[in-house]
C-alpha cells in the first residue's frame, strides 16, 4: 500500500517523524525540530492535526496538507490535547501559587484550533486527569472540579450546562461513540461505607432511581474504569493499596463488570495474584484479562463473564487488541524478558513468538499488521530506541539512538476507524531485510560441581497449555449446571481424600507403632542410637524442609535468590545423604 504510517519521534536528538512501512525513512510532511527541549506532542483523533510544545511555543500543523496553523506563546506547556472534532486545542502547565500564597494564574487553557484565540481557561492544580473529557461529537465536554462533575454543552465554557452531584466524584469517564452520552462515576468508601461505580445516561442524573446500574465494593483504594466501544458495558478494576494478606506487594485487585442495562457481576478468575491487564475486544463482547502470580494467566471472557478460551499460564503482563479485534498479543514486558504471543482471535491459533526485549512500549499501528516496540527513557536510559514489526514475528525495521542520546516517545499517527478493514490472517512470516530476531536464550546459572553433568529439567513449574472453554456444539454434551458441577467436585474431593487416606494407612504401617499412651505432641523419633548421627539426621530434615518452603514459593511466582536457588540445587545430594545415614551405612 502507497499508504505511509509517520511515527514522530521524541527525544535529545529533538523531534522528527520517520515513515513507516514499507519506507522508514525520515518524512518530508513535517520538518524536523531539532530543539532538545520538546517536552510534549499531540496528534488529533483523525491524524490530520499535529501539535508539539519545543520549549518555546506550542505549535499546530495539519500534517496532512504539511501547512502551518498557529503558535501559541506558552513555552512551560508539558501537557496537549485535542478536542475529538479538531475544534480545540487544551494546553496544560504547572500551577504555581505567587510568592506572597496568593491564588495563582489558571494553568488550563482551551484554544480555537483556527485561530489560536484562547475560549477559556481554568485553574486545574492535578497534572493527573488534567484535561477535560468531550463526547466524540463535542456536544458535551465535562470535567472533574472538587469532587462534582461540570458539564458544558457545544464548546460554550461560559455556562455550566450540568452538575453531577454525588457525596465524592473521585474520577468519571465518558462513553465512546454516538449519542446519548453516558457516564461512568466513580465514589470512594468513607467511614466503613462501600466504595461504588454508578452509570447514568446524560442528562439524567436527578433521584436515586436515575442511575442506569451501580455497583458497590468494599475492596478499593482506586478504580481502573472501562467502557467497550458500543458503550453498552464498563469492566472495573478495583485495587487496594495493600493487600492485608500479605501476599503480593501489588495489593489486591478485583474485576467487575456493569452494564448499562442494570446488570452486574464480579469476574471470577481462577488463580490467585495481581490482575496486570484487562483490555476489550474492540467488537465489544468479549474481553481478555492478565492475572495471577507468575508465571501469570491470561482468559478471554464473554459478556456473561464466562470463559471462552484460556491461554493457560506464561511470562506476561500486558493484553492488546488489533484496533480491528483480529489479533490479540500476550507479552510480557517490564521486569519480565519482553516475550510476545501473537494469537489469531477468530480461530485461537498462534501466529508467531517475537521476543522484543527491555521494551517500555508497544502498539499497533491503524492498519492492524505492522507493531512498534520501543525503549525509552526515563523508564530506560540505556538502548533506547524502537523497532517496527509485522504481526506474523518478522522484524522490518530497527532504529538505536546513538549511545549519549536518549528517545523519550515514538508512537504511531492515528487514523479514524473503518479506514482499514480486516484482513485475512497470515501465519507465513512476511518477508524482511532483516535477520529474525531471535536473542540467545539466557543460560540458567550452574553451581560448579554440576558444570559437566548432564543437564535436567530443572522447570519449577510446568506452564499449563491453552485450552478452549466454549462448550463444543453438537457434541451433545450439555454444559453441566452449577450443582452438578458441585457434585463433580465434591465426588473428586472424596476420591482425592480416599486416596490420601489409603497412602497414609500404607505409609504408618511399616513405621514402628507409635504407644498409644504418648501424648501425640510427643511421639518419639525413630532413633540410630548414636546421638552424633541423629542430630546429622535432624539437620538433614531441616534443610530439606527449607528447600521444601523454597520450591513452594517459587512455584507462586516468587524470584529466588541466587543462594536459595542453588539450596534447590542440592536437594538430591541430601536426600542420599540422609538415607544412608537412616540405614546405617
Amino acid at each position: 500500500s502507497s499508504c505511509l504510517f509517520p511515527l514522530p519521534v521524541r527525544g535529545s536528538e529533538g523531534l522528527y517523524m520517520v515513515n513507516g512501512p514499507p519506507s522508514f525513512t525520515e518524512s518530508t510532511a513535517f520538518q524536523r525540530d531539532s530543539g532538545k527541549n520538546c517536552k510534549a506532542v499531540a496528534f488529533s483523533k483523525d491524524g490530520s492535526l499535529f501539535a508539539w510544545c519545543n520549549g518555546e511555543k506550542v505549535n499546530v500543523v495539519n500534517v496532512t496538507s504539511a501547512e502551518f496553523l498557529c503558535s501559541l506563546d506558552l513555552p512551560k506547556a508539558v501537557c496537549l490535547e485535542f478536542s475529538p472534532k479538531n475544534n480545540i486545542l487544551a494546553t496544560w502547565q504547572a500551577y504555581t501559587t505567587g510568592k506572597d500564597g496568593t491564588a495563582g494564574t489558571p494553568n488550563l487553557q482551551l484554544h480555537d484550533v483556527k485561530t489560536g484565540k484562547c475560549l477559556k481557561s481554568f485553574i486545574q492544580k492535578k497534572m493527573q486527569n488534567w484535561c477535560p473529557c468531550w463526547a466524540d461529537d463535542e456536544s458535551i465536554c465535562a470535567r472533574n472540579v472538587n469532587n462534582e462533575v461540570h458539564f458544558f454543552e457545544n464548546n460554550n465554557f461560559d455556562t455550566i450546562a450540568n452538575k453531577l452531584h454525588l457525596q465524592k466524584v473521585n474520577d468519571f469517564v465518558l462513553s465512546p461513540g454516538a449519542q446519548p452520552t453516558k457516564v461512568a462515576v466513580y465514589v470512594p468508601g468513607s467511614k466503613g461505607a462501600p466504595s461504588f461505580v454508578r452509570l447514568y445516561q446524560y442528562p439524567n442524573f436527578a433521584g436515586p432511581q436515575s442511575a442506569l446500574a451501580n455497583k458497590s465494593f468494599f475492596k478499593a483504594d482506586k478504580v481502573t474504569m472501562l467502557w467497550n466501544k458500543k458503550a453498552t458495558a464498563v469492566l472495573v478494576i478495583a485495587s487496594t493499596e495493600v493487600d492485608k494478606t500479605g501476599a503480593s506487594y501489588y495489593g489486591e485487585q478485583t474485576l467487575h463488570y456493569i452494564a448499562t442495562n442494570g446488570e452486574s457481576a464480579v469476574v471470577q478468575l481462577p488463580k490467585n495474584g495481581p490482575i496486570y491487564d484487562v483490555v476489550w475486544n474492540p467488537n465489544s463482547v468479549e474481553f481478555c484479562a492478565v492475572y495471577g502470580f507468575m508465571p501469570a494467566k491470561a482468559t478471554v471472557f464473554n459478556l456473561k463473564c464466562d470463559p471462552v478460551f484460556d491461554f493457560g499460564t506464561g511470562p506476561r503482563n500486558a493484553a492488546y487488541y488489533s484496533p480491528q479485534g483480529h489479533i490479540l498479543v500476550l507479552a510480557g514486558f517490564g521486569n519480565l524478558r519482553g516475550q510476545m504471543e501473537v494469537w489469531d482471535v477468530k480461530n485461537y491459533k498462534l501466529i508467531s513468538k517475537p521476543v522484543a526485549s527491555d521494551s517500555t512500549y508497544f502498539a499497533w499501528c491503524p492498519d492492524g499488521e505492522h507493531i512498534v516496540t520501543a525503549t525509552c527513557a526515563p523508564r530506560l536510559r540505556v538502548g533506547n530506541g524502537y523497532k517496527i514489526w509485522h504481526y506474523t514475528g518478522s522484524l522490518l525495521h530497527t532504529y538505536q539512538v546513538p549511545s549519549n542520546e536518549e528517545m523519550w516517545q515514538v508512537f504511531w499517527q492515528p487514523f479514524l476507524e473503518g479506514v482499514f478493514p480486516v484482513k485475512a490472517v497470515k501465519y507465513q512470516a512476511v518477508p524482511s531485510e532483516l535477520p529474525s530476531a531471535e536473542p540467545k536464550p539466557a543460560q540458567a546459572y550452574r553451581p560448579p560441581a554440576l558444570r559437566n553433568k548432564p543437564v535436567t529439567s530443572s522447570k519449577l513449574h510446568e506452564d499449563e497449555p491453552p485450552q478452549n472453554m466454549k462448550p463444543q456444539s453438537g457434541s451433545g454434551d450439555k454444559p453441566l449446571s452449577k450443582t452438578a458441577l458441585k457434585n463433580q467436585r465434591k465426588h473428586e474431593a472424596k476420591k482425592a481424600a480416599k486416596q490420601e487416606a489409603r497412602a497414609d494407612a500404607n505409609h504408618e504401617s511399616t513405621q514402628p507403632s507409635v504407644p498409644q499412651s504418648a501424648p501425640r505432641s510427643t511421639v518419639p523419633a525413630v532413633t540410630s542410637g548414636d546421638p552424633e548421627v541423629d542430630k546429622k539426621i535432624k539437620n538433614l530434615k531441616k534443610k530439606l524442609k527449607a528447600i521444601e518452603q523454597l520450591k513452594e514459593q517459587a512455584a507462586a511466582g516468587k524470584q529466588l535468590e541466587k543462594n536459595q536457588l542453588e539450596k534447590i540445587q542440592k536437594e538430591n545430594a541430601l536426600l542420599q545423604e540422609l538415607e544412608d545415614l537412616e540405614l546405617g551405612l
